[in-house]
């Protein structure tokens, strides 16, 4: 647990070093794949639920520091994965589990960054790296660890050198990610457990920028047929399909880079589609009605950040994967900025207690709300869960209300 500066390179090619952009280098063990890997270092403190967090596409390009110090205990399961593949650029524990203990269990973590080809580094001090982004914020960084470490002639590289090279990584701010992580084709998933094989309460068009595998398992649950749409889709692609409601999926980058995402919003928000939107999602309405957007700090990441829902006073323990955040009053209801209110009223209903981050959006006068956590919470926790059956009565009240118009045209 070795903590150096610039100008020492007291390393072998047995080690694993990781460096941050601001110069502060760590050595440690190789855990996972050896070789090198960069992007944006950020934190996540859940205690559980790591094969989710590794396999959710939000963290596209990023390395991932997890503040609990004990990773790997119950290996990995073909069952708990949010995507068909691991997302995360690199990671970061302190202490890897050397046994596998779990029932479910059918192969190591360790074994699974391998076969992904993940690069990791173990055996530092977690706490300090990330007290240490707390205080200077997240940033740029790279694992590097075998030849990596050594250049043309097989010596040591300096650690000038691969600073440079860490220096070189893309920022996230400016970055349009979601395409990379979307579906290439359209899947269906259809109503589940008391509402399988029986026509769907609802059909929803869910546009992929990078959805959890158990978002649409949740909308199945409540008896909704989930059509899960390539981020690629035009709006008029999803008219033919003629569903009850629209949800915009979680997702990595940067909110301001997808102006197409927000033009297509603009005219499911127009056409009176009910919309539900969560993480990346919640951004892209926020940007759609007319808000900014900005890059937090150190942004919110794990499975315990306490949320209050302002339209009931109640205050939930959620799971929560972003760096972005709309910007938008507390407080009050206000007119959506764009074109002079044109989407009507809208409130930021949900704040993060810790920071008074907008934390979800609900619109007074269009069917329309979303929110920046995540209520789908794989590993846990499930107080939020009652979002999806907010979305479904959502979209059962605008069905009724279109019924009823139409019979009174008749």
């Amino acid at each position: 647990m070795n903590q150096l500066d610039s100008a020492t390179d007291n390393y072998t090619a047995q080690d694993a070093v990781l460096v941050l952009e601001d110069g502060q280098v760590y050595i440690g063990e190789p855990y996972g794949a050896v070789g090198a890997t960069r992007g944006e270092i950020v934190f996540s403190t859940a205690m559980t639920g790591y094969q989710e967090t590794l396999t959710d596409p939000s963290y596209d390009r990023q390395i991932v520091v997890q503040t609990f110090p004990h990773i790997g205990d119950t290996g990995v399961n073909p069952s708990d994965p949010e995507s068909s593949r691991i997302w995360v650029a690199g990671y970061v524990v302190r202490d890897p589990s050397v046994n596998v203990s779990n029932w479910r269990a059918t192969g190591s973590l360790d074994d699974a960054l391998v076969d992904n080809g993940i690069v990791g580094i173990s055996h530092i001090d977690t706490r300090k790296l990330v007290r240490h982004l707390r205080t200077a914020g997240v940033m740029r960084a790279g694992i590097f660890s075998g030849d990596a470490l050594l250049d043309g002639q097989g010596e040591p590289r300096s650690i000038d050198a691969l600073l440079d090279d860490v220096r070189q990584t893309p920022q996230m701010k400016g970055m349009s990610l979601y395409d990379e992580v979307s579906t290439k084709e359209r899947y269906v998933v259809e109503p589940t457990g008391a509402f399988e094989g029986k026509e769907p309460v609802a059909t929803v068009a869910a546009v992929d920028l990078g959805i959890k595998a158990m978002t649409p398992q949740r909308l199945a649950e409540r008896g909704c047929r989930v059509v899960v749409l390539p981020s690629t889709t035009t709006f008029e692609e999803i008219e033919q399909l003629n569903p009850d409601g629209v949800f915009f999926s979680n997702g990595p980058g940067d909110p301001e880079q997808a102006d197409d995402m927000v033009a297509m919003l603009r005219e499911v928000l127009s056409a009176g589609y009910p919309f539900f939107g969560i993480c990346f999602g919640n951004q892209l309405l926020g940007r759609a009605l007319g808000f900014g957007t900005y890059k937090l700090k150190f942004g919110h990441r794990g499975i315990n950040q306490p949320v209050k829902d302002m339209t009931t006073g109640k205050v939930e323990v959620t799971a929560h994967n972003h760096g972005f955040a709309v910007d938008a009053p507390l407080g009050q209801t206000v007119d959506a900025p764009y074109q002079n209110g044109t989407f009507g009223k809208v409130f930021v209903s949900h704040v993060d207690l810790n920071d008074d981050v907008v934390e979800g959006l609900q619109c007074v006068d269009i069917p329309a709300f979303s929110v920046q956590y995540h209520p789908e919470a794989a590993a846990g926790p499930h107080d939020a869960a009652y979002l999806f059956d907010r979305f479904v009565a959502m979209m059962n009240d605008a069905n009724a209300k279109n019924a009823k118009e139409e019979s009174t045209n008749a």
